[in-house]
């Protein structure tokens, strides 16, 4: 600590697990909007990641208001909210736009795209996951082309609301932290739209990273055109998040307010290396460059550069966002609002917010896509009941 700083200024009571939060429905977000790409825009390009991505986009939604739970000093308390609801409170509708995105639209659509192969393979499993999937058919085994074709048209319509579901789901996010008055990191009414700009890109490319690491786990050929339409469009989102985080930079430069002293101190000393060095030049310039040179140069370069270009990107990619939630979540929180004095966050390594937890939190996700994987394999015919739905 150094300077003057109130005494409820000293400890920082938003710890790394309110950094995680952000970053993981922003990776839910994303791996959403890639799927209805596909569904809704028709982008045929990305088809084969389209199971995939509502499968990811599961896996991590069920992780994904654990570290806010787990930062609760009484998480028992949490469902009290849903039988006692405050709809002036922007932390407290999280658990209805929750719900509302688990239950009635990724599940659901997720239910819709597989009925057929869920079907059939309670027909045909043996033992206990026969037993799964005759509870996953919900009592419903009628697969003929007119039924399948309904269940494309809901689907449709799902994605559809699914997508300003999904903005809805993260952007709130954005809101709770551009919404707070009395911090001028956080205040700016951009927030919440660069939060939902970076967990597009950050979700596209988990699922793109995803895609080539299961295809060639699974000794597939990899889809070069898919990958090829994904980079692209993540390229050009990136673009667009970057600009508004200029943006957002300029503007807090031109105003030069009473606070920007403060946070110009900040960008300079304590945040010097997640933000400028992490965040924007390894983890924007750099991937950006890649994708440009991958773009530019498409027909010139290799498949094996390509894919080492995006493999790098996506990698990169996915530390600048985690890089800039921590900027946000830790830096909003390193300065006095006396704007005269500092403070520092020390990482624990085995305490309930420290580094091993938060490992876990990143592990679980990918454990749970591969319970999803196994029970709902997304590669075992791409296309079950969209192609009979089409032919009808």
């Amino acid at each position: 600590m150094s300077g003057y700083m109130y005494p409820n200024e000293v400890t920082l009571y938003w710890s790394v697990l309110i950094v995680l939060y952000p970053y993981i429905t922003g990776l839910v977000a994303g791996a959403f909007i890639l799927a209805s790409l596909e569904r809704v825009f028709r982008v045929e390009a990305v088809k084969p990641t389209y199971r995939l991505s509502l499968l990811t986009a599961l896996a991590f939604l069920l992780v994904a208001p654990l570290p806010l739970m787990l930062h609760l000093g009484h998480p028992e308390r949490s469902p009290e909210m849903y039988f006692t609801p405050h709809s002036t409170s922007a932390m407290a509708m999280f658990g209805y736009v929750y719900m509302w995105y688990l239950m009635a639209v990724l599940v659901f659509e997720i239910w819709l795209d597989y009925r057929r192969d869920i079907v059939l393979l309670s027909q045909k499993s043996k033992g206990i996951l026969r037993a799964i999937y005759k509870i996953m058919t919900l009592g419903s085994a009628n697969i003929s082309e007119h039924s399948l074709h309904i269940d494309e048209r809901v689907g449709w319509i799902v994605t559809l609301i699914g997508i300003p579901s999904a903005f809805l789901l993260h952007g709130y996010v954005g809101f709770i932290f551009g919404s707070l008055k009395s911090n001028p990191w956080w205040s700016s009414p951009l927030t919440p739209v660069v939060f939902i700009f970076s967990a597009m890109v950050s979700g596209i490319a988990a699922v793109m990273l995803l895609y080539m690491a299961l295809t060639a786990f699974r000794r597939q050929t990899i889809d070069m055109r898919c990958v090829d339409a994904i980079a692209m469009y993540m390229f050009y989102i990136f673009i667009i998040d970057f600009s508004l985080e200029m943006l957002d930079l300029i503007h807090r430069i031109y105003e030069a307010n009473e606070s920007f002293r403060s946070l110009d101190f900040m960008v300079h000393t304590k945040l010097y290396f997640s933000q400028i060095v992490l965040q924007i030049l390894i983890g924007t310039l750099v991937p950006l460059t890649l994708l440009f040179i991958a773009q530019v140069a498409k027909s010139k370069l290799s498949v094996m550069v390509r894919k080492t270009l995006y493999s790098i990107s996506g990698v990169l990619v996915l530390i600048s966002v985690l890089a800039m939630r921590w900027n946000v979540v830790i830096g909003g929180q390193l300065f006095s609002k006396s704007f005269l004095g500092y403070t520092t966050y020390k990482l624990d390594l085995v305490t309930r917010e420290g580094l091993f937890v938060s490992i876990g939190l990143c592990i679980l996700p990918f454990l749970f896509l591969w319970v999803l994987l196994k029970l709902l394999p997304p590669w075992s015919g791409e296309e079950p009941a969209r192609a009979r739905a089409a032919g009808d």
